[in-house]
């Protein structure tokens, strides 16, 4: 029997949180899941510790301030508490009425600390992250991701599932191929784990045409469509991001599947990333693989 598909779901209360419930709930509509919801609590709003104003003002309005501050912070760190319980409330509300009846066990979990170092501790075993594009302080209006993304795909092992705006059906997937390790990986994780209900794969090398290129992108497809996922492939000529960009907007693609930061920090600086790119460009959910 197939073991069930474990989930991790990332939710703060922006206005992807609805979208991450929604994705969460897309894959475990067609697969046995459980799925652990997941509300993180920064540091800052969860500690009671007045700040040290030594020598700021006076001895006597400083410890009527401070015990002042101290009563703040504790309510503020209270409230949050409150607000996090709600937002995984309707959370877990929301994908258990949208999973149509499949086997699920959903469950709820508040963190407080730093993001990285609680996904590092609940990831262990977990087959895919949830997330959305970008968090409750980003600008909605702007083309880059939001800041926490970056840091989460760089630093998890298990495949992230980026959730775009809004939630709609997804048929067409289109998986971005160089032959490089990181596309390599994408293919063992897609072929390996097969939980993706998608309908149909466009297989895609961007860059010049050569006989190791078509031998690779051959086998490629033999092993996805050996898996279940219909494939075709497609080479052309051009800059990846511009490429893909022009394939999702104009040939309905509905999930973007990339191999995530195949290079390291510095040359990201001195090149860019695509994956970063991607992230900022694409209006739709995205599968990334590091």
């Amino acid at each position: 029997m197939k073991e069930p598909v474990k989930i991790l779901a990332l939710v703060d209360g922006s206005n992807y949180s609805v979208s991450v419930s929604d994705h969460t709930a897309w894959v475990a509509r067609h697969n046995s899941t459980e799925i652990e919801v997941v509300h993180i609590i920064g540091r800052r709003l969860t500690t009671s510790e007045p700040a040290n104003l030594s020598g700021s003002i006076g001895l006597g309005a400083r410890s009527a301030l401070l015990e002042e501050l101290s009563e703040h912070d504790a309510a503020a760190a209270k409230l949050a508490q409150k607000r996090g319980r709600a937002i995984l409330d309707a959370a877990k509300a929301q994908i258990a009425s949208a999973v149509e009846n499949r086997p699920t066990h959903i469950t709820t979990r508040m963190r407080s600390g730093e993001l990285i170092d609680s996904i590092h501790r609940l990831e262990q075993n977990t087959d895919l992250i949830v997330i959305g594009k970008r968090g409750e302080a980003a600008n909605y209006e702007s083309s880059h991701p939001g800041s926490n993304l970056e840091r989460v795909v760089r630093a998890v092992h298990q495949p992230v599932l980026v959730a775009s705006r809004a939630f709609t059906d997804i048929n067409h997937c289109l998986i971005a191929f160089d032959g490089g390790r990181s596309a390599q990986r994408t293919l063992d994780i897609l072929c390996s784990r097969h939980w993706l209900p998608i309908k149909h794969c466009t297989l895609l090398y961007v860059g010049k045409h050569n006989a190791d290129i078509q031998r690779q992108l051959d086998n490629a497809k033999e092993r996805l469509q050996a898996t279940g996922y219909p494939t075709v492939t497609r080479l052309e000529p051009g800059q990846p991001d511009q490429v893909i960009t022009q394939m999702v907007d104009t040939e309905a693609v509905d999930l973007l599947v990339i191999g995530a930061y195949g290079h390291t920090r510095i040359r990201d600086l001195i090149i860019g990333s695509t994956t970063t790119q991607m992230i900022g460009s694409c209006k739709i959910p995205l599968l990334l693989i590091r």
